[in-house]
Protein backbone atom coordinates (compact mmCIF):
# COMPACT_ATOMS: atom_id res chain seq x y z
CA UNK A 1 0.00 0.00 0.00
CA UNK A 2 1.43 3.39 -1.01
CA UNK A 3 2.08 5.77 1.85
CA UNK A 4 0.02 8.94 1.65
CA UNK A 5 2.18 11.97 0.93
CA UNK A 6 2.03 14.57 3.68
CA UNK A 7 1.33 18.06 2.40
CA UNK A 8 3.76 20.77 3.38
CA UNK A 9 2.79 23.45 5.88
CA UNK A 10 2.35 26.73 4.06
CA UNK A 11 4.12 29.79 5.45
CA UNK A 12 3.13 33.10 3.86
CA UNK A 13 5.32 36.14 4.45
CA UNK A 14 3.97 39.63 3.71
CA UNK A 15 6.88 42.05 3.36
CA UNK A 16 7.07 45.64 4.49
CA UNK A 17 6.62 48.86 2.57
CA UNK A 18 6.14 52.61 2.77
CA UNK A 19 3.17 54.96 2.58
CA UNK A 20 3.13 58.66 1.75
CA UNK A 21 0.57 61.44 2.14
CA UNK A 22 1.29 62.87 -1.30
CA UNK A 23 3.39 62.41 -4.44
CA UNK A 24 5.80 65.19 -3.46
CA UNK A 25 6.81 63.30 -0.28
CA UNK A 26 7.12 60.07 -2.24
CA UNK A 27 9.45 61.62 -4.84
CA UNK A 28 11.52 63.23 -2.10
CA UNK A 29 11.95 59.82 -0.49
CA UNK A 30 13.09 58.28 -3.79
CA UNK A 31 15.68 61.04 -4.21
CA UNK A 32 17.06 60.95 -0.67
CA UNK A 33 16.76 57.37 0.60
CA UNK A 34 19.90 55.44 1.45
CA UNK A 35 20.98 52.95 -1.18
CA UNK A 36 22.94 49.82 -0.28
CA UNK A 37 23.93 46.63 -2.06
CA UNK A 38 24.29 44.81 1.26
CA UNK A 39 20.62 44.29 2.11
CA UNK A 40 20.45 40.64 3.09
CA UNK A 41 17.63 40.16 5.61
CA UNK A 42 16.01 37.25 7.43
CA UNK A 43 12.97 37.80 5.23
CA UNK A 44 14.88 36.86 2.07
CA UNK A 45 15.77 33.15 1.79
CA UNK A 46 16.39 32.50 5.48
CA UNK A 47 13.02 30.85 6.16
CA UNK A 48 13.32 28.48 3.21
CA UNK A 49 16.88 27.53 4.11
CA UNK A 50 16.18 26.87 7.78
CA UNK A 51 12.65 25.48 8.01
CA UNK A 52 13.33 22.46 5.84
CA UNK A 53 11.40 20.39 3.32
CA UNK A 54 8.22 20.16 5.39
CA UNK A 55 7.31 23.79 4.66
CA UNK A 56 6.19 25.69 1.59
CA UNK A 57 7.24 29.34 1.68
CA UNK A 58 4.94 31.80 -0.11
CA UNK A 59 6.32 35.32 -0.57
CA UNK A 60 4.06 37.49 -2.70
CA UNK A 61 5.35 40.73 -4.13
CA UNK A 62 2.76 43.19 -2.92
CA UNK A 63 1.74 46.03 -5.28
CA UNK A 64 3.86 49.20 -5.24
CA UNK A 65 5.44 48.52 -1.83
CA UNK A 66 7.30 51.85 -1.81
CA UNK A 67 4.03 53.76 -2.12
CA UNK A 68 1.59 51.20 -0.76
CA UNK A 69 -2.20 51.39 -0.72
CA UNK A 70 -4.24 49.00 1.41
CA UNK A 71 -7.05 48.36 -1.14
CA UNK A 72 -4.48 47.25 -3.73
CA UNK A 73 -2.70 44.95 -1.26
CA UNK A 74 -6.07 43.47 -0.25
CA UNK A 75 -6.91 42.58 -3.86
CA UNK A 76 -3.53 40.96 -4.45
CA UNK A 77 -3.64 39.05 -1.14
CA UNK A 78 -7.05 37.57 -1.91
CA UNK A 79 -5.84 36.31 -5.30
CA UNK A 80 -3.82 33.70 -3.38
CA UNK A 81 -6.82 32.28 -1.53
CA UNK A 82 -7.50 29.44 -4.03
CA UNK A 83 -4.01 28.10 -3.32
CA UNK A 84 -4.22 28.14 0.48
CA UNK A 85 -4.64 25.02 2.61
CA UNK A 86 -5.76 24.66 6.20
CA UNK A 87 -3.17 25.21 8.94
CA UNK A 88 -1.38 27.99 7.10
CA UNK A 89 1.10 30.17 9.01
CA UNK A 90 0.98 33.92 8.30
CA UNK A 91 3.88 36.28 8.93
CA UNK A 92 3.76 40.03 8.47
CA UNK A 93 6.86 42.22 8.55
CA UNK A 94 6.49 45.93 9.36
CA UNK A 95 3.80 47.33 7.00
CA UNK A 96 2.97 43.72 6.16
CA UNK A 97 2.10 43.24 9.83
CA UNK A 98 -0.45 46.00 10.06
CA UNK A 99 -1.82 44.81 6.71
CA UNK A 100 -2.49 41.37 8.22
CA UNK A 101 -3.81 42.92 11.44
CA UNK A 102 -6.26 45.06 9.48
CA UNK A 103 -7.32 42.34 7.06
CA UNK A 104 -7.83 39.68 9.73
CA UNK A 105 -9.72 42.11 11.97
CA UNK A 106 -12.16 43.00 9.18
CA UNK A 107 -12.58 39.80 7.15
CA UNK A 108 -13.17 36.13 7.84
CA UNK A 109 -10.18 34.17 6.59
CA UNK A 110 -11.10 31.28 4.24
CA UNK A 111 -8.82 28.67 5.83
CA UNK A 112 -7.76 27.59 9.31
CA UNK A 113 -4.75 29.61 10.45
CA UNK A 114 -2.22 27.64 12.48
CA UNK A 115 -0.53 30.78 13.76
CA UNK A 116 0.11 34.43 12.88
CA UNK A 117 3.26 36.43 13.57
CA UNK A 118 3.25 40.23 13.38
CA UNK A 119 6.82 41.53 13.42
CA UNK A 120 7.52 45.19 14.30
CA UNK A 121 3.90 46.05 13.53
CA UNK A 122 2.94 49.74 13.56
CA UNK A 123 -0.36 50.36 15.33
CA UNK A 124 -1.23 53.82 14.05
CA UNK A 125 0.17 56.95 12.43
CA UNK A 126 2.46 57.89 15.33
CA UNK A 127 5.75 56.81 13.80
CA UNK A 128 8.72 59.12 14.39
CA UNK A 129 9.83 59.55 10.78
CA UNK A 130 7.22 57.96 8.52
CA UNK A 131 3.57 58.45 7.63
CA UNK A 132 1.19 55.54 8.02
CA UNK A 133 -1.54 56.33 5.54
CA UNK A 134 -2.81 54.69 2.36
CA UNK A 135 -5.80 53.05 4.02
CA UNK A 136 -3.84 50.99 6.55
CA UNK A 137 -5.64 52.49 9.57
CA UNK A 138 -6.93 49.88 12.01
CA UNK A 139 -10.50 49.90 13.25
CA UNK A 140 -11.07 50.08 16.99
CA UNK A 141 -12.31 46.49 17.34
CA UNK A 142 -9.61 43.87 16.72
CA UNK A 143 -11.52 40.90 18.12
CA UNK A 144 -11.92 39.21 14.74
CA UNK A 145 -8.13 39.20 14.39
CA UNK A 146 -7.88 36.86 17.38
CA UNK A 147 -10.87 34.84 16.26
CA UNK A 148 -9.26 34.25 12.86
CA UNK A 149 -5.94 33.43 14.45
CA UNK A 150 -6.15 32.16 18.04
CA UNK A 151 -2.35 31.67 18.09
CA UNK A 152 -1.24 35.25 17.56
CA UNK A 153 2.27 36.51 18.38
CA UNK A 154 3.58 40.06 18.07
CA UNK A 155 7.32 40.74 18.13
CA UNK A 156 9.03 44.07 18.79
CA UNK A 157 12.54 45.37 19.47
CA UNK A 158 13.42 47.98 22.10
CA UNK A 159 15.93 49.63 19.77
CA UNK A 160 13.56 49.87 16.79
CA UNK A 161 13.86 53.40 15.41
CA UNK A 162 11.06 52.95 12.85
CA UNK A 163 8.25 51.37 14.90
CA UNK A 164 8.70 52.37 18.56
CA UNK A 165 8.25 49.65 21.14
CA UNK A 166 5.40 51.75 22.56
CA UNK A 167 3.26 50.34 19.76
CA UNK A 168 3.42 46.97 21.52
CA UNK A 169 1.45 48.45 24.42
CA UNK A 170 -1.14 49.85 22.03
CA UNK A 171 -1.75 46.35 20.64
CA UNK A 172 -1.77 44.84 24.13
CA UNK A 173 -4.62 47.15 25.10
CA UNK A 174 -6.73 45.87 22.19
CA UNK A 175 -5.87 42.15 22.18
CA UNK A 176 -6.92 39.77 24.93
CA UNK A 177 -4.95 36.61 24.19
CA UNK A 178 -2.10 37.59 21.90
CA UNK A 179 1.46 36.84 22.95
CA UNK A 180 3.75 39.87 22.80
CA UNK A 181 7.52 39.41 22.73
CA UNK A 182 9.87 42.38 23.13
CA UNK A 183 13.54 41.80 22.32
CA UNK A 184 16.32 43.93 23.78
CA UNK A 185 17.80 44.42 20.32
CA UNK A 186 17.12 43.19 16.81
CA UNK A 187 19.45 45.72 15.22
CA UNK A 188 16.77 48.35 15.12
CA UNK A 189 13.90 47.59 12.75
CA UNK A 190 14.71 43.86 12.67
CA UNK A 191 17.64 44.52 10.31
CA UNK A 192 18.99 41.03 10.87
CA UNK A 193 20.15 38.31 8.50
CA UNK A 194 19.32 35.48 10.90
CA UNK A 195 16.20 35.02 13.02
CA UNK A 196 16.48 31.67 14.85
CA UNK A 197 13.65 32.50 17.25
CA UNK A 198 11.04 32.58 14.49
CA UNK A 199 12.34 29.27 13.14
CA UNK A 200 11.92 27.62 16.54
CA UNK A 201 8.42 29.02 16.97
CA UNK A 202 7.28 27.88 13.53
CA UNK A 203 8.67 24.38 14.05
CA UNK A 204 6.84 24.25 17.37
CA UNK A 205 3.65 25.23 15.53
CA UNK A 206 4.18 22.31 13.16
CA UNK A 207 4.25 19.89 16.08
CA UNK A 208 0.97 21.34 17.33
CA UNK A 209 -0.73 20.83 13.95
Amino acid sequence: MQKKKTKKIQVMLIHGGMTFRNRKDYLHYLKTRKISVDTKRWSDDYLKQNLGKGFEIIKPRMPLPENAKYPEWKIHFERYFPFFRNNIILIGNSLGSIFLAKYLSENKFPKKILSTYLICAPFNDTLPEEDLVGGFKLKSDLSLLEKNSPHLTLLFSKDDDVVPVSHAKKYAEKLKNAKIIIYKSKNGHFKISKFPEIIRMIKKDANRK
